[in-house]
């Protein structure tokens, strides 16, 4: 039975020119009464601006009691592993374990090209400078004394018998869901990571791929039943199916300054009534995915409610 998640609209928000936030937190408890297991946030510093990830799940974590939150998706490579290493261990506390970190790489855009050369970060090392990072994180995470680079090895930061505090509320730090589906990045996650959180896929292309992710951990001796296998969609649900295509259509058009189709290609979107929804979300399940994160084109607490009647009319 799948879990389902919910990712706030803090990017639109801002767009419209209401950063309060008190409509996003109020949406993240309506969620949590609708019994949704999750409650996601964006992130982007200039490129796509929105509120602070961190920082706002921890007022989400101190409004909720039980439902799980988590980036959807961080950029680790555009911050100081330190840092984010006792960030995230802060946030772990308030949540009381609650916590997922999903993160990414970012696409080579020349907005988000920008963003990283704002922040100093070199972009074409993104993946290296990521899985350090989020590698430094976990070593602090463990509450032992951290000698970075290790060994025998060369590291972009240098800690010296160091020790993290506090460390987070789950042993060994939240677990990490990494976005991409390229076959590079599978394998990178059934090695390293605790879970894939791609867009992409379409469902006949999504089962084979978690496949590989799973054969991956199993090459690098791990257990692969213990991986999660997410799923991140878009949707604009309407008994008119044409009006809903139009929202969907504007909506990314507005989101991602793009033609529609282009992003449609890359991001699984859905738009048209309940019914086909549910069929959409099922097939997913169907194809190996635990845990679906939606994101709606507008009018939230509709969307919210539609979905917690689909939810129950599949038996989730």
């Amino acid at each position: 039975m799948p879990r389902l998640g919910y990712l706030l609209p803090t990017r639109e928000r801002v767009m419209e020119g209401q950063p309060e936030t008190a409509s996003l937190l109020a949406l993240a408890e309506r969620a949590e009464a609708l019994g949704f297991d999750s409650v996601w946030v964006g992130d982007s510093l200039l490129a796509r601006p929105r509120h602070d990830p961190l920082t706002l799940l921890a007022a989400v974590a101190a409004r909720t009691r039980k439902v799980e939150m988590g980036t959807a998706v961080l950029l680790p490579a555009l911050r100081n592993p330190v840092v984010l290493a006792q960030q995230v261990a802060t946030l772990d506390q308030i949540s009381e374990g609650r916590l997922i970190l999903g993160v990414g790489i970012a696409a080579d855009l020349p907005n988000i090209r920008a963003e990283f050369e704002a922040a100093g970060v070199t972009f074409d090392k993104r993946v290296g400078r990521m899985v350090e990072g989020l590698a430094l994180c976990r070593a602090l995470w463990t509450g032992q004394p951290v000698e970075w680079p290790v060994a025998g090895k060369e590291g972009r930061w240098k800690v010296a018998s160091s020790v993290l505090g506090p460390m987070p509320h789950r042993p060994g730090g939240p677990p990490i869901w990494v976005a991409g589906a390229v076959a590079s990045a599978r394998e990178r996650i059934g090695r390293l990571y605790d879970g894939w959180f791609p867009n992409s896929p379409g469902v006949a292309e999504y089962a084979p791929q978690w496949a590989d992710v799973k054969q991956a951990a199993r090459a690098a001796g791990r257990d692969p039943e213990a991986l999660t296998g997410a799923m991140y969609l878009t949707l604009a649900i309407d008994d008119d199916a044409a009006s809903a295509d139009k929202r969907l259509n504007a909506y990314l058009e507005n989101y991602y300054g793009q033609p529609a189709g282009v992003i449609r290609q890359r991001q699984m979107s859905y738009a048209g009534p309940a019914a086909g929804a549910a069929a959409w979300m099922k097939s997913y399940a169907d194809a190996g995915a635990s845990h679906l994160v939606l994101r709606f084109a507008g009018d939230h607490e509709r969307h919210l409610e539609t979905v917690s009647r689909l939810r129950r009319d599949l038996g989730w």
